[in-house]
């Protein structure tokens, strides 16, 4: 992996279980499709357990590869209820919008590189008023589902920045294999559903609780101070 070759300008960071807990708004939508394809509902759970991966492998990983022949018709239904209730029932982790303020005004570049469509990222973003705070967002209908790192080099040239004065956060093994194939360095954090022990094959940068700590990395606080 690409290692972080200091001062660093760009941290581009995951959306759902990274910045934001959006679980209920997909738990909700993967149910109403399951209900009217006419399949057995699925726990919060398990649903908890495929976030982040790309609605044709939900569907997959919850209802069979024998489903997977429905894909267009799940996807339609799931944005159907998405469109009602994702952006409501999406809430910040404490601290997060305090950290990428802090982040934005001590001048460092931030983006999104998530698998969600920008028309639920940005309202979600609008409020707490976090819209502006980034200079990039690629979005799920952007780019290749990740662990293609499209989106993510994609990013980091929006903004200008290098790969190695860039970072990726996030909080799966897929934005870990996301960061391993576009050569970037990567931070981990735990405040999605994947333990520690799930990084250990990838050469992370950092494994952290939450977002909030990136405050505490040496190479963030240089800047801080300045």
């Amino acid at each position: 992996m690409s290692r972080l070759q200091p001062p660093l300008r760009t941290l581009i960071f995951d959306f759902d279980y990274t910045l934001v807990d959006s679980a209920l708004g997909t738990i909700d939508g993967v149910n109403f499709a399951f209900e009217h394809m006419g399949l057995p509902p699925v726990s919060a759970a398990a649903v908890r357990e495929t976030i982040g991966l790309s609605l044709p492998d939900i569907l997959t990983v919850l209802a069979g590869a024998d489903a997977a022949r429905d894909v267009e018709r799940f996807t339609e239904l799931f944005f159907q209820r998405a469109d009602e209730t994702m952006v409501a029932l999406a809430t910040f982790y404490p601290g997060v919008p305090e950290t990428l303020n802090r982040l934005r005004e001590a001048g460092f570049q931030l983006g999104i590189v998530s698998q969600k469509h920008r028309k639920y990222l940005h309202p979600i973003l609008e409020g707490e008023h976090l819209r502006e705070a980034f200079a990039v967002i690629v979005g799920g209908s952007d780019a290749p589902y990740k662990p293609n790192p499209a989106g993510l080099l994609q990013a980091i040239s929006d903004t200008g920045s290098t790969d190695q004065n860039s970072i990726y956060v996030g909080d799966s093994v897929t934005d870990a294999e996301t960061a391993r194939r576009a050569d970037v360095p990567f931070i981990a954090v735990l405040s999605g559903v994947t333990p520690r022990a799930a990084f250990r094959d990838y050469d992370v940068y950092a494994v952290l609780e939450g977002v909030p700590e990136i405050l505490d990395l040496g190479v963030v606080k240089k800047v801080l101070c300045l």
